[in-house]
């Protein structure tokens, strides 16, 4: 299940396009501002950022630049209403993906991202390994000791999570947003609850608590 940013501030676009995405099976974080962007994208795994670049606080073409100075190959759209050929010129210059103008087809937007994603996937790691457990990123199966594991949607990305950082720790506000996408809500026990299935699918010694804190995978 991919992770998407979206870098957008006017609330009523914002709406449209996480609810558009999670329902094509997305899991999106929203961010407001240009600074928050740029941290969200540095600090965080994500597959692809929707940029605006009309951004408050700091322009989305700074914050492009700086993702790409600090070497990062993440997939970027840029979705702006600035329309003009040098704008669009200034844009893939600076390293976007793709340049999209509002309005926008969603459907369009969508084709463009699996695009992106597609040529992501060409560079990057299609099995993850943790001790017996070996994941396949592109069949979306899972074996622990060589026997098939069945996982859930939500089970398979929140293992993908935690094997993608072996040996980090990485709070339940962390898993929360990247698994689940949600606001981050202290009371909540979802994650403490998904980690007693995988524990129980994948092995016991395979994720580690780190009390007060969150969740890292044992290294082997």
């Amino acid at each position: 299940m991919n992770r998407i940013l979206i870098a957008e501030d006017e609330p009523r676009i914002a709406s449209f396009l996480t609810k558009g995405l999670r329902a094509a099976g997305y899991v999106t974080t929203v961010v407001e501002t240009g600074v928050d962007a740029a941290a969200y994208a540095r600090s965080a795994d994500f597959d692809a950022l929707i940029l605006d670049l009309g951004l408050p606080g700091q322009d989305g073409l700074s914050v492009l630049a700086q993702i790409r100075a600090r070497g990062e190959r993440l997939p970027v759209i840029v979705l702006t209403a600035r329309d003009a050929v040098p704008d669009r010129v200034t844009g893939l210059d600076q390293g976007a993906d793709d340049y999209m103008t509002k309005p926008f087809s969603f459907e369009e937007l969508l084709a463009r991202l699996r695009a992106r994603l597609r040529d992501r996937g060409r560079d990057t790691p299609t099995t993850l390994r943790a001790g017996a457990v070996v994941m396949d990123l592109v069949r979306r199966t899972v074996t622990a000791d060589g026997q098939p594991v069945e996982l859930t949607a939500r089970e398979f990305l929140l293992a993908e999570t935690l094997m993608r950082h072996p040996g980090q720790v990485l709070s339940r506000e962390q898993l929360l947003d990247r698994v689940w996408g949600l606001a981050h809500d202290p009371s909540s026990n979802v994650v403490d609850v998904y980690i007693g299935y995988l524990r129980r699918k994948l092995g016991q010694e395979l994720i580690h608590t780190v009390r007060g804190v969150g969740y890292r995978l044992r290294e082997p």
